[in-house]
């Protein structure tokens, strides 16, 4: 077993320590049907031993890029582990993003193995992803196929093999993960073991997470926290590429039988859930806080949820991004209590305040890249609304492979340091709050002026009859038209009385008053990631089909 000792700066070093400290305590608990497989931390970290022996003996060594394409489950989790420990280089992609985007991230990548099941390797092969760099193929499964060793092969080839754990710095390149690509082609953003580290410490500072708690991640990279925390992380049976279609008991059941302490889930995992346990007089006692991110999180959805936790417990909603995470944090009270009424008149989204450690800053509105140092003369005026700057240990300093997108993304600062353009639109408030106002790509620009998407979509869905609600743009400048398109609650029927009715609500507020024409749509297309961001450009080209 690797000793605590002799590990650098990596997510791997804090699941040594446990299972020095607490061997025989569950690291994680992966649930199929009625079946629980539980690894304590000292197993895991055996196996991510044992991980490490066997792709080095195949050639993985530090720096090795790696595309892993393997379900949630224990390969997923050793595996990662393994890599960083021995300073390889994970490539994730999302497994549910069409086949053009996947091939396109993977030959930017351009990784040099590829471990997964036998469907992606398929895929690999039918369409030529990474062909021109690949030298090592690992299927995980049972069966053999020629050219390919199976992972337990690889795990065979291994067990004699000494090993050391490589001493990582902050500095070096710990994986490649891919943004979602809801507003372009995905980029890989570069993290380093120092973006993990400090992501861990300002998520277990800000929400109190101590060690011996459970945590249900609906996310899969993020249960590689939970054991990086100390906490036990209980894998719940879903798909994760569609987490707003997820079964209710699914997630309630391991909360209630291993009274899970900390929840993540997309606001569309929420929404889901929330109305389930809300219609059958559902509490989650032991829950101690539930975060969620991805998108905004509509003030119903929070206030749906919260009453299924106990008194004092808060649904946390931080703002981020793959290139940045976390950035910034609010709580359900101060939602429900101060913020969500704003929000309904056309306000933004309040996203709260900036971590500790972290600097945030709002420039002017460009979309053209800032090749010069950074100077304040970038700023807005307070409480103008701008794009967002950030700049901290968990920001990601470059993209893989692009560096066009370094050159739109990244402002250098004259003492060697950035900041990250966000790509986010928001405004800042007397108390240091940031509202947020939508992506600067999906502003609409018309002849009186800029329309923002969630402050005028906010208008329409505080409606009761309105689920969700998109503002997209139609026609060329400068006769551009902004077009709300309504998805509605389950039973609500579509009529001319409802359309009237939302017109005028629209009408009797400044922020949504140049709206006038309105669609209904039956099903708002959302990402694969978190089925939370609406497509509003497919929504765009659709809108203009039906406006001739």
């Amino acid at each position: 077993m690797t000793s605590p000792s002799s590990l650098g700066v990596d997510l791997s070093a804090p699941l040594a320590e446990t299972a020095a400290r607490e061997p025989d305590r569950s690291a994680i608990i992966f649930l199929k049907g009625r079946k629980e497989t539980a690894w304590s931390f000292s197993r895991l970290n055996a196996e991510t031993d044992a991980c490490c022996r066997g792709l080095s003996a195949v050639g993985i060594t530090r720096g090795t890029r790696v595309a892993l394409m393997v379900r949630p489950g224990p390969e997923f989790s050793s595996l990662t582990f393994a890599m960083f420990r021995m300073g390889a280089v994970p490539v994730l992609v999302d497994p549910g993003i069409d086949r053009r985007s996947l091939g396109a991230c993977l030959d930017t990548a351009a990784p040099e193995a590829f471990i997964g099941i036998p469907l992606a390797h398929l895929g690999r092969v039918l369409l030529g992803w990474a062909r021109r760099t690949l030298k090592t193929r690992i299927i995980v499964g049972p069966r053999r196929v020629p050219g390919m060793r199976t992972l337990a092969e690889v795990l065979r080839l291994g067990e004699d093999r000494p090993y050391q754990a490589v001493s990582s710095g902050p500095d070096d390149t710990a994986a490649i993960l891919f943004t979602s690509g809801s507003t372009g082609i995905p980029k890989g953003a570069v993290y380093t073991h120092g973006n993990f580290a400090a992501q861990v410490a300002m998520l277990r500072d800000h929400f109190g997470i101590r060690p011996g708690e459970v945590d249900l991640p609906t996310f899969p990279l993020f249960a590689l926290f939970a054991p990086s925390l100390g906490m036990t992380a209980v894998i719940p049976e879903m798909d994760f590429t569609k987490p707003g279609r997820v079964d209710p008991e699914n997630i309630i059941g391991p909360i209630l039988r291993h009274r899970v302490t900390h929840l993540f889930g997309s606001p569309a995992l929420l929404d889901r859930v929330g109305r389930w346990g809300e219609a059958r007089g559902v509490a989650l006692p032991s829950l101690k806080r539930v975060v969620s991110a991805g998108a905004p999180v509509p003030p119903k959805v929070v206030a749906r949820f919260q009453r299924l936790l106990a008194p004092g417990v808060e649904v946390h909603t931080p703002y981020g991004a793959t290139e940045a995470l976390p950035v910034t944090s609010i709580g359900g009270n101060e939602i429900l209590s101060e913020t969500a009424g704003l929000t309904d008149r056309g306000a933004g989204v309040c996203v709260g305040r900036p971590f500790p450690g972290l600097e945030l800053r709002i420039i002017r509105i460009s979309d053209t890249p800032i090749p010069s140092c950074w100077s304040d003369d970038l700023l807005t005026a307070p409480g103008e609304t701008g794009e967002v700057a950030v700049r901290g240990p968990n920001v990601t300093r470059s993209y893989f492979g692009r560096p066009d997108c370094d050159q739109l993304g990244k402002i250098p600062c004259a003492d060697g340091g950035f900041y990250h353009r966000m790509g986010d639109l928001a405004r800042l408030d007397d108390k240091g709050r940031v509202w947020f106002c939508g992506r600067k790509a999906h502003r609409v620009i018309v002849a009186s002026g800029t329309l923002f998407s969630v402050p005028c979509e906010s208008v329409f869905n505080a409606h009761p009859s309105v689920r969700r609600s998109a503002l997209v743009g139609v026609g060329r400048a400068p006769s551009r038209r902004p077009v709300i398109i309504i998805e509605f609650e389950a039973g609500v029927r579509p009529s001319k009385s409802l359309k009237d009715e939302l017109l005028l609500l629209a009408s009797s507020n400044p922020v949504t008053a140049g709206i006038k024409d309105l669609l209904f749509h039956p099903s708002l297309p959302v990402d694969i990631r978190h089925n939370a961001k609406i497509d509003r450009e497919a929504l765009a080209v659709w809108a203009g089909t039906r406006l001739r």
